[in-house]
């Protein structure tokens, strides 16, 4: 469907800390996953923590019964930093994570901005985080709309992820073969050619109506049929002038006009559904490719050059790749007091201190402030009014992007350097 560059984003966040998460290992059952959804009270899910943590006491493994404790606590304390539950609902997983070397490492993961509501309230304690419901709102929504047509019938639907709806089935009233000759053959071939205008017409207008209110959240529509009819449709303006402009070519031949032949239609046509979401990316990519290639280019990459072009105001258009998965890592030494922030991976091991070269024991890692390469650049592209682009893996010009460019370029607003 049609998305604005935050819902992008709620997305592109919730795929990344799921793929994530289902990587994530605990040495036991002690991985904790609580997630509430809108109509779940904060304060009850506190003390159901509470008691959580008594039943805790229980364990008889000391590794096993203080890492889950410290996980329930770490889960009540993330919650606890909420006054009343998010629009969508809240989700935390956290627990003791193996990083190699039979070593563990304390993570929290909080997600407070999903994509969809979560559906249901779920306290589960386990090796493995719980991400069904995650993975539901990870389904491809993106809808199409589905016209199939010949004289004697007609369909129209919509496409949207895995799923083929059909709205409506249309017969005609078109007469068929006749024998009558002279003066009667030609009244005979009028009567029919109205009638197939009269049926074109009626088809066209209800999937008018049944489009029009979803036209924003429409990438194309498609359109099929067995003969020459569907072109005569499409070419003689039978449609509403805002729906042509979202059909799509080449039209498609398929062996039937009701709802079989909707569901070969998006079979023969799932490339183009494809194609039809990716040309954007494309064309951005392709600019900046010619574009860094000048003398001297409107474009830049590098999470550097980035930064400094951001500061700058030089930055017109933003172009990140969904593979990036680096993250902002804030930390302090208690030893020395000093503090600083680095791009790198979620788990990866505690640095020393840059400043004393105190060992990572005495290094804190301050969770409250870790955020998403991705969404950090995007906060300081939107201070400057630079648009920012999300760019798929799914095309040629997509990985060349993240593998010859980290992922990371612009397209600016003048040559800069």
């Amino acid at each position: 469907m049609a998305e604005d560059l935050e819902t992008q984003q709620r997305r592109l966040r919730a795929k990344n800390s799921l793929e994530d998460l289902q990587k994530m290992r605990g040495m036991g059952t002690e991985l904790v996953t609580v997630i509430l959804p809108p109509d779940r009270q904060i304060h009850d899910v506190r003390q159901q923590l509470s008691q959580e943590i008594g039943q805790a006491q229980n364990i008889k493994s000391k590794q096993t019964k203080k890492h889950v404790s410290d996980a329930i606590e770490s889960a009540s304390s993330a919650i606890g930093r909420y006054r009343e539950t998010p629009e969508h609902g809240l989700a935390v997983f956290t627990g003791h994570v193996i990083i190699g070397n039979n070593k563990t490492r304390m993570v929290t993961v909080v997600i407070d901005d999903p994509p969809e509501p979560f559906r249901s309230f779920r306290y589960r304690c386990d090796s493995t985080f719980e991400t069904s419901q995650l993975e539901d709102m990870l389904v491809d929504k993106t809808c199409y709309g589905l016209f199939v047509i010949d004289r004697g019938e007609a369909a129209y639907g919509i496409a949207s992820g895995k799923r083929v709806h059909c709205q409506e089935e249309l017969e005609s009233n078109i007469m068929g073969k006749h024998r009558q000759g002279g003066q009667s053959a030609q009244r005979f071939e009028r009567l029919i050619e109205e009638a197939a205008h009269k049926f074109f017409k009626r088809a066209t207008e209800h999937a008018n109506e049944y489009w029009l209110p979803m036209i924003s959240d429409m990438k194309g529509i498609i359109v099929g049929g067995p003969g020459a009819t569907k072109d005569f449709v499409v070419k003689n303006d039978y449609f509403h002038h805002e729906i042509k402009k979202l059909i799509r070519s080449p039209h498609f031949d398929v062996g039937y006009s009701n709802e079989s032949g909707l569901r070969e239609l998006v079979q023969r046509a799932g490339s183009l559904m494809h194609e039809i979401e990716l040309d954007a990316e494309r064309n951005l990519v392709d600019q900046f490719l010619a574009e860094v290639m000048r003398a001297h280019p409107k474009a830049t990459y590098g999470e550097m050059m980035i930064r400094a072009a951001l500061e700058q105001g030089a930055v017109d258009t933003l172009l990140l790749s969904e593979g990036l998965k680096s993250f902002r890592m804030a930390y302090s030494c208690r030893q020395c007091n000093h503090e600083w922030v680095v791009t790198s991976q979620r788990l990866v091991e505690i640095p020393p201190c840059p400043s004393c070269q105190a060992s990572a024991d005495q290094v804190r890692q301050n969770e409250e402030k870790i955020i998403s390469l991705i969404d950090e650049l995007t906060i300081l592209a939107s201070q400057s009014s630079s648009k920012v682009k999300l760019i798929s893996l799914e095309t040629e010009e997509g990985a060349t992007l993240m593998q010859a460019f980290g992922g990371i370029a612009a397209l600016l607003r003048y040559a800069w350097s």
